[in-house]
């Protein structure tokens, strides 16, 4: 039995293409939170073109463990655009 039980909730993960941020959402969807992956894309750095390969990735990811799961590429200046998602 899990430590938590996220069924029925919603979390949103910015920079979740990577890294810390993709280690939470593979974590709080592992514990049954649908997700919205948030990613730009582009180097760790920040710099690039923005690439949602990303965030596609770990959405492919959370869908082979079971999971629910939509990527979105917004900037979180636009916040009000990513929970929409």
């Amino acid at each position: 039995m899990s430590a938590f039980d996220l069924t029925g909730k919603v979390a949103i993960v910015t920079g979740s293409g990577r890294g810390i941020g993709r280690a939470e959402a593979l974590a709080l969807a592992a514990e049954g939170a649908k997700l919205v992956v948030n990613d730009l894309g582009g180097g760790r750095d920040g710099s690039g073109a923005p690439l949602p390969s990303a965030a596609d990735e770990v959405v492919a990811e959370i869908k082979k463990m079971g999971g629910q799961a939509v990527a979105n590429y917004d900037s979180v200046e636009d916040g009000a655009k990513i929970v929409q998602s």
